[in-house]
């Protein structure tokens, strides 16, 4: 299965572990409840989707690697205690409490959250002290003399051996005791992840062009090989950043990441062309609607691959708008919750302490989620700009001429009327994307292509849903993806030819 479908799976059996019946119990019972056990190969995305899913199911989630752990912190570490039994007193060994057990309690302690995952990564990599106590832990989700607390979903994971030579494969009574998910790599479905987190578009294009170079492990006389999809999200933010500060990327900093040769050289050619049209095509012109006729005549009759770049470029574009009109509206919806909390009982003596009382509750929220471990990206954005916000009305409020509620609700009424011209500027500009693909190649594979990448990104989608867009109602519903794939792949086989 590829990494959404476990995903959906590990979801559905997390849902039916944690189901209770009338009286509070689970149904369940702990001894049933098998531990999942993802194995699949390097850098797919296993530790990333537990992330998510904690996330959305609004659960805690603690995570080990279980490589970095000895018997002694796992299990606990032995002490001696008196004992009478009988009317004799005995000397005894005890143990103290497992730290990964342990951590779950101050989770729940700090954050509130009595249910929740805990995932042990690289489970079939642990030490040979501590492989022993494995079997006991998958069967009773005990760590020494103490059980993993109810209400806490086990989630494990691991490499095949052909991955890592540490790893030790389970035996038949082990395995029997395990929710088992294969997880393969599968580049449609990381495009979806790929467009929400922003991967730099020269990546995007180039995997469009070469598929198969998304990810490899290999062997050679210089030792393993690999192209991982960490490596493709780690070697974007480089990108994004060499870019940023106009550092020069280079064929060494590509193979930091990207290991195997010929797809690196092949991905640094790939890149400098990519940059070339993206100064021959001024991007931000054609959002801003300045599409100039030799620009447009050009586009039309450019190769595949300076299509694809020009594509994947507006797209990237586009869906940067998108995002922050999105986290904007989450930032003032999140404000105006707290203004209505500060106005009721207000005056003008107050007002600072009501916002200081509110502004400490959004912080020990903001607190528990990420002790929690579910914290995620646009949610850690919207706190901290709220809190940034709340920050800047109590110095407002602590200007004489200020003190009232009013010059906030007039700085913050402001700050909305910015806001809806800025979703006005970007569904102008989402049209304009709309125009200039239609302008240069009609309702063509590029379309679909632009179309595609909106519905993939969450912030695209949820800002059409929220403001509307005809354009891409249109072409969603006429979306060619009954030949898509096709299209793609007689264009690409061209541009072999050609090379």
């Amino acid at each position: 299965m590829n990494i959404l479908e476990a995903k959906k799976e590990i979801k559905n059996t997390i849902t039916l572990y944690l189901d209770k019946d009338e009286n509070g119990h689970y149904r369940v019972p702990v001894v049933r409840q098998r531990p999942i056990f993802l194995l699949g190969a390097p850098g797919i995305g296993k530790t990333a989707i537990m992330e998510q899913i904690a996330e959305e199911m609004d659960i805690a989630l603690i995570s080990y690697s279980m490589t970095h752990h000895t018997r002694q912190s796992a299990i606990g570490l032995p002490y001696l205690a008196d004992r009478e039994f009988e009317g004799k007193q005995y000397t005894v060994s005890e143990y103290t409490m497992s730290e990964i057990i342990a951590s779950i309690y101050e989770v729940m302690k700090t954050s509130g959250k009595r249910e929740g995952i805990l995932f042990l990564d690289e489970i079939n990599c642990v030490s040979e002290t501590l492989a022993p106590s494995m079997l006991l832990f998958l069967q009773y989700k005990r760590f020494g003399n103490e059980q993993v607390p109810e209400g806490w979903v086990i989630v494990t994971a691991g490499n095949p051996p052909q991955y890592n030579k540490s790893v030790k494969e389970f035996d038949v009574a082990t395995m029997d005791r395990l929710k088992y998910l294969v997880v393969e790599e599968n580049l449609s479905v990381w495009k979806q992840y790929a467009m929400t987190v922003g991967i730099h578009p020269a990546i995007m294009a180039f995997l469009e062009t070469k598929p198969d170079a998304f990810y490899q492990v290999q062997a050679s006389v210089q030792g393993n090989q690999y192209v991982t999809a960490r490596g493709w999200e780690d070697l974007s933010t480089m990108l994004r950043g060499y870019e940023r500060l106009n550092f020069e990327v280079t064929a060494s900093l590509i193979l930091q990441y990207i290991t195997v040769p010929d797809i690196a050289r092949d991905f640094k050619v790939y890149y400098e062309l990519f940059n070339k049209y993206k100064k021959q095509y001024l991007i931000q012109d054609i959002l801003n609607g300045s599409m100039a006729k030799d620009m447009i005549k050009n586009a039309s009759k450019a190769q595949f691959d300076e299509r694809l770049a020009l594509v994947a470029n507006i797209n990237d574009a586009i869906c940067a708008v998108l995002r922050d009109c999105i986290r904007e509206e989450m930032v003032l919806q999140k404000l105006a919750e707290v203004l209505r909390k500060v106005k009721t009982g207000v005056n003008d003596k107050n007002v600072i302490n009501k916002i200081n009382e509110n502004r400490n509750t959004l912080l020990e929220l903001f607190q528990q989620r990420r002790v929690s471990g579910n914290l995620g990206r646009d949610e850690q954005w919207v706190f901290e700009s709220v809190d940034s916000c709340l920050d800047a009305y109590v110095t407002q409020c602590s200007q004489k001429e200020n003190r009232k509620f009013d010059g906030i609700k007039k700085t913050f009424g402001n700050r909305v009327d910015k806001h809806e011209k800025c979703v006005q500027n970007a569904s102008e500009k989402l049209k304009n994307g709309f125009e200039f693909i239609r302008a240069c190649w009609g309702e063509e594979y590029e379309m679909v292509l632009y179309t595609g990448g909106l519905t993939m990104n969450k912030y695209a989608s949820r800002f059409i849903a929220q403001w509307g867009s005809p354009d891409y109602y249109k072409y969603n519903r006429e979306l060619l993806v009954y030949d898509r794939d096709v299209v793609l792949k007689k264009e690409i086989q061209k541009l072999f030819e050609r090379e």
